[in-house]
């Protein structure tokens, strides 16, 4: 009896060990992802309760001027929560504190917001204040760090502005769906659907093209259907090379899409030949569609915050949201969706016109400017992209 009783104290204590590793490799988690976790022991562990809460999340926004002259500045956002009616001593759910960075403002460029995430707290209604701590007077050493508190931000689609919001409680969510919250200038799952509505346009064009050609849409349609979907895979894959990570961050996370523009069209012409169906009528009809597509699902990527521009002061920069920061951006979605569709009118002219060039000429011209063109537009991105190799080459040998 003694021997099975130590055996039981000893597998307890083993299973509150092998909780508290949990615990801490998840919080480490969420610290390299951008989303901070309430600091502390679960409160089952703490409070000795049989009492099981599932822990939620809080999404807040607030915003500030980027002031008017001067170089590009970075700045911290201090948040401070508590819980609403909280009474005695207060659990690490009920309470935390949370420091976010920001990077790049640029002076001039008009009213910026931050959007923060805190996971693991107690659900209820919450206090939440914050300020703001950036360089103020002085050079070098001797510069000072000015805070100011700053309030909630709110975003009106009508005037396209951001505004401020009255200070109030703010909510706890279900922590899986604390992605899909509001933020300033972001209509969160806009992409998926606008992408969808791109590739069925893209297919309708085509159908129209084939028929006026006189080429059987039937076959035609299931080609399309398997270069979409591989070339979607594609996307997906050249995505995880481009943001090498854990491989349900790579799964959950975005689409390249040259990634598509180099497996559709090979996939395309391996079934076509298998179908003996003609290649270079086929893909000159589907250039248009293809790149209306990528005209329409671009603005998706505008309103999602995805591809977001850099930073700008300048006047034809456009007030978006990196889905973090929102300021005034240089908009290369809106950019690269306004060159999809020019290439796309063009192409259409250029199949249906039947101006003289040979079979499948239509299709690599416009996809040769299409890529000279994002080249150039990938230069303007707030996002820098720089292959694994070259990452590690820099690390291994820093500039000096």
């Amino acid at each position: 009896m003694d021997n099975r009783a130590a055996r039981r104290r000893a597998a307890a204590a083993e299973k509150r060990r092998r909780d508290r590793s949990r615990h801490v490799e998840g919080a480490a988690q969420s610290l390299r992802t951008g989303r901070a976790v309430a600091s502390g022991l679960s409160t089952n562990a703490q409070s000795g309760s049989s009492e099981t809460v599932e822990p939620e999340a809080l999404v807040v926004s607030h915003c500030f001027d980027s002031g008017e002259d001067g170089e590009p500045y970075s700045a911290t956002v201090r948040l401070t929560g508590r819980r609403v009616g909280l009474t005695g001593i207060p659990r690490h759910q009920d309470t935390f504190a949370q420091d976010d960075l920001i990077e790049a403002i640029v002076p001039g460029s008009g009213p910026v917001s931050i959007t923060s995430w805190v996971y693991g707290l107690a659900p209820g209604e919450w206090t939440v204040g914050a300020e703001l701590l950036r360089p103020g007077g002085g050079t070098g050493r001797g510069r000072r760090v000015a805070a100011e508190p700053i309030r909630p931000a709110t975003w009106s689609w009508r005037r396209w502005a951001l505004a401020t919001a009255t200070a109030g409680t703010v909510k706890t969510r279900w922590a899986m769906l604390a992605p899909l919250a509001r933020m300033p200038g972001v209509i969160p799952g806009s992409w998926p659907a606008l992408g969808t509505l791109g590739a069925i346009v893209a297919l309708i064009t085509q159908a129209a093209i084939l028929t006026h050609e006189s080429v059987p849409v039937g076959p035609s349609l299931i080609v399309s259907l398997i270069a979409l979907a591989s070339g979607m895979i594609g996307a997906k894959v050249w995505y995880a090379v481009l943001h090498p990570g854990p491989w349900r961050q790579a799964i959950l996370g975005g689409w390249a899409v040259d990634g598509f523009l180099i497996v559709a069209p090979i996939v395309a012409v391996v079934t076509l030949l298998a179908l003996y169906l003609p290649v270079g009528r086929f893909l000159d009809a589907a250039t248009p569609g293809l790149f209306f597509g990528v005209a329409i699902g671009r603005v998706g990527c505008f309103f999602t915050g995805c591809c977001a521009g850099r930073v700008s002061r300048s006047r034809w920069g456009i007030w978006s949201s990196d889905q973090r920061v929102g300021a005034r951006r240089v908009p290369a979605q809106l950019l690269e969706s306004a060159s999809g569709l020019m290439i796309g009118a063009a192409a259409g002219v250029a199949v249906l016109g039947h101006l003289p060039s040979p079979t499948g000429a239509v299709f690599a011209a416009a996809v040769l400017g299409y890529l000279l063109v994002r080249q150039a537009l990938l230069r303007v991105r707030a996002e820098r992209r720089e292959f694994s190799w070259r990452r590690r080459s820099a690390r291994l040998n820093p500039p000096v």
